[in-house]
């Protein structure tokens, strides 16, 4: 779709707590799997090698761009001519950063954030980050944002993004509730589509927060379960695409992102 748009595809995976080499390789199948259908930028989840607060950070956290995980997702975008965007947790000298990358279809760091607005249980595994940038590519103009940076201040980083000029603001996420949640009775997703909404309609940009799935089996919030529910919000502040939700609910959603029209026409499959 060149300039007016693209086609994305949202990796809603699990991911095991400490497993690096494992949820490295299940990445690579889906970001190969989504090039196979077309889409031109695969956006992952939060903290997408260790998991979220693993404790495994303290030791197995890697440099950016130098460390092997984004050396691996750098040589996937370059093997498949895509765009990839992707938690990682990032060691750099002492400190241990929740980040995130955008890579370039020739494997060219394009982006690099590291989470800004960390929730107290968070901040004994991660220092808060220090950088907010937006990139101009063929697609559009990017900016990249981690979970909680989405609600932070009122929705400053999201706004301090689309003021620098960012199109579309992609987030790797991490969405845990207890174990007991019941989805019936309590439906996952209102505080996503409140923080979500009104910068993406005030600016007229899209939002693509990508979620994980799996149960977190160590760190402040063992016991708790990350249950998908990836969303993305159009320009108009409604969610035009919602992620299965549950801690095995695994899926690939595609959607086209149409600068033109302000709207996406949906494609979701379930794995």
């Amino acid at each position: 779709m060149g300039r007016d748009g693209f086609t994305l595809a949202m990796l809603q995976i699990r991911v095991d707590g400490g497993c690096k080499h494992e949820n490295l390789a299940r990445a690579e199948q889906r970001i190969a799997e989504a090039a196979e259908r077309g889409a031109e930028l695969a956006l992952l989840p939060e903290a997408l090698t260790l998991g979220w607060t693993h404790p495994s950070a303290a030791t197995e956290a890697e440099p950016i761009p130098t460390g092997e995980s984004c050396e691996r997702l750098a040589e996937c975008a370059r093997r498949h001519q895509m765009f990839v965007c992707a938690g990682l947790v990032e060691r750099a000298g002492a400190k241990v950063f929740d980040s995130a990358v955008l890579l370039g279809p020739d494997g060219e760091l394009l982006l690099h954030h590291r989470k800004v607005n960390t929730i107290e249980i968070e901040q004994q595994c991660y220092r808060v980050g220090d950088r907010l940038a937006v990139a101009t590519t063929p697609l559009g103009r990017f900016g990249i944002m981690v979970c909680a940076d989405g609600f932070a201040g009122g929705q400053v980083l999201s706004q301090s993004l689309a003021l620098m000029g960012a199109d579309v603001i992609l987030s790797p996420c991490a969405w845990a509730v207890p174990a007991d949640h019941d989805n019936v009775r309590e439906p996952y997703g209102q505080l996503w589509r409140d923080n979500y909404g009104p910068p993406a309609h005030d600016f007229q940009i899209w939002i693509a927060g990508v979620s994980n799935v799996g149960w977190l089996r160590e760190g402040p919030w063992a016991g708790r379960k990350c249950i998908g529910s990836s969303m993305l919000v159009g320009p108009d502040g409604q969610p035009v695409l919602i992620g299965p939700y549950g801690d095995e609910a695994e899926a690939i959603l595609y959607a086209e992102i149409d600068y033109r029209r302000g709207r996406n026409s949906r494609d979701e499959r379930s794995m």
